[in-house]
């Protein structure tokens, strides 16, 4: 159980975030990364009405999302999908932001098919061109897209991206993945999502365009 002081403390740096983005113009989304945290820590955001959360993996997840039911959460998983867990993570979340392989987007289409509603989805791009990171290449994103888009499970909602930590500013990646973002919407009307920034560049992510940011350390 967490103490007064640990929930007042988490409620003020949410409030900090909730704050930012709600004075944009426009509507950006605050995803919550909750991985290595505790069903307590995302029921303490949860009442005060926090709806979107973030895993990266699926056995870490799995109990949270069991233990959160009574609430009206919308989970995204956002870490790399390994092909025998996808049936796991088409089932029981609502995105994923890390798509970037054709088999890997049947076999969510696959096994969301006893689900009502499809799996909204985002393809990462490896903006950065790091061998160690996941993501497809940019040149290669519409070629993907177009193929995501008819599979009849998924709904393509847009792009999501992990710039590299080893630079001072991301804003011209940033800006960047606009551009790409911008011209897939004009492939794919259903594209209306771009995942990008976290705790230490959100604010350069949002004036780049970003309509979500997926804050987890700047919170816990």
């Amino acid at each position: 159980m967490l103490s007064q002081n640990d929930k007042d403390g988490l409620l003020k740096r949410y409030a900090h975030f909730k704050s930012a983005l709600d004075e944009r113009a426009g509507k950006q989304d605050l995803l919550v990364v909750s991985k290595n945290q505790s069903a307590d820590h995302i029921a303490v955001l949860a009442e005060a009405g926090q709806r979107a959360f973030a895993e990266n993996y699926w056995q870490e997840a799995e109990q949270k999302i069991q233990a959160q039911g009574h609430f009206p959460l919308q989970w995204h998983f956002i870490g790399r999908v390994q092909r025998n867990k996808a049936a796991k993570i088409a089932a029981h979340f609502d995105w994923v932001h890390s798509l970037d392989d054709d088999l890997i987007a049947q076999s969510l289409s696959r096994a969301r098919v006893d689900n009502a509603r499809p799996l909204n989805v985002c393809i990462q791009v490896n903006i950065s061109h790091e061998d160690q990171k996941g993501g497809i290449e940019p040149d290669d994103l519409f070629g993907l897209a177009d193929k995501v888009a008819v599979q009849p499970h998924l709904l393509l909602r847009g792009l999501m991206v992990i710039p590299s930590k080893a630079v001072l500013s991301n804003r011209a990646v940033f800006e960047d993945m606009h551009s790409l973002w911008v011209d897939l919407q004009q492939r794919h009307p259903s594209v209306d999502t771009l995942s990008m920034g976290m705790s230490a560049d959100y604010l350069e992510a949002l004036d780049a365009g970003a309509t979500m940011v997926r804050i987890g350390r700047g919170i816990f």
